[in-house]
């Protein structure tokens, strides 16, 4: 294993020329995204500020909450920007570049993604997987697959340990409802801010994701029952 952090970069390419970078680097063995040094966070980012309803930790031992500090950067790099205005956006990883002509909330979307999965938030916690393997742009269908088959990944690790794997999927439906409550969360603080419509659209875009993931899971799966 490598010991070096995982590095996913992301840069905007704005049709006046500009630029926009961010960079995200995950630990190579926990797959928790690495911060560095930074100042103070701000208030809104602590944990008893508008704590998601399914959130299990403790202000005592957690005064902030592991996502809020770790958007803060990307939402104040992003904010007052148009939502749907146009750029090209480049996903840089260790194997692959993608690259696509989008919105700013398509892209702020991608990289919320990672983050939220690699926060150590206890909830969000089984999506490390998703994040280490990360596939920009994803669309719903691409999204339901990769989600199911890392989970029942995990159900065959599980089994090898001698517990019994959850292949109906009964605990999952159950995660991506606490997923929504995360959402719904973080949503709820960026909604206190001045000057975030591109980073709320994109938090939004995730909780209805979620939403629609958390329906098809309820239908045993009917959306992709056709591939197989």
């Amino acid at each position: 294993m490598d010991d070096k952090p995982y590095p996913i970069d992301y840069e905007f390419s704005f049709e006046d020329g500009t630029c926009k970078a961010f960079h995200i680097a995950l630990h190579p063995e926990t797959i928790t995204i690495v911060r560095p040094e930074s100042e103070a966070s701000p208030e809104w980012t602590r944990l008893d500020h508008r704590q998601c309803s399914c959130c299990p930790l403790d202000k005592t031992t957690h005064p902030y909450c592991p996502i809020a500090v770790n958007i803060v950067e990307l939402i104040e790099a992003y904010k007052g920007m148009a939502s749907f205005e146009r750029c090209t956006v480049r996903c840089t990883t260790k194997e692959r570049t993608f690259l696509k002509e989008t919105s700013v909330q398509e892209g702020l979307f991608s990289i919320f993604e990672v983050i939220m999965a690699t926060s150590n938030c206890p909830v969000m916690d089984f999506l490390k997987p998703l994040a280490r393997f990360h596939l920009p742009f994803c669309t719903i269908e691409e999204t339901v697959v990769r989600s199911v088959s890392v989970y029942l990944l995990q159900q065959h690790f599980e089994h090898k340990r001698g517990k019994i794997p959850d292949l109906a999927l009964d605990k999952f439906a159950e995660c991506y409802k606490n997923v929504q409550a995360v959402n719904e969360g973080i949503l709820m603080r960026i909604n206190d801010l001045s000057k975030t419509e591109s980073s709320k659209n994109a938090i939004m875009v995730i909780f209805s994701l979620a939403q629609i993931f958390s329906m098809d899971i309820e239908g045993s799966l009917h959306s992709i029952e056709y591939l197989f």
